[in-house]
């Protein structure tokens, strides 16, 4: 169920590159007023994902 307050919502996001998966079905639900950081290893694929 979808919140109200959402100002982020992505269900299922994928991303590649030819046959290189970098993002695999990313779900993000972002509240009104949370505060949300992506973390990782360089080259997890965090930009990607925000771009």
């Amino acid at each position: 169920m979808k919140s109200r307050d959402a100002i982020v919502w992505v269900e299922g996001l994928w991303k590649s590159f030819d046959s290189l998966v970098v993002n695999e079905d990313v779900n993000i639900h972002v509240d009104y007023g949370e505060v949300v950081s992506v973390l990782g290893p360089n080259g997890a694929g965090k930009t990607t994902l925000l771009r």
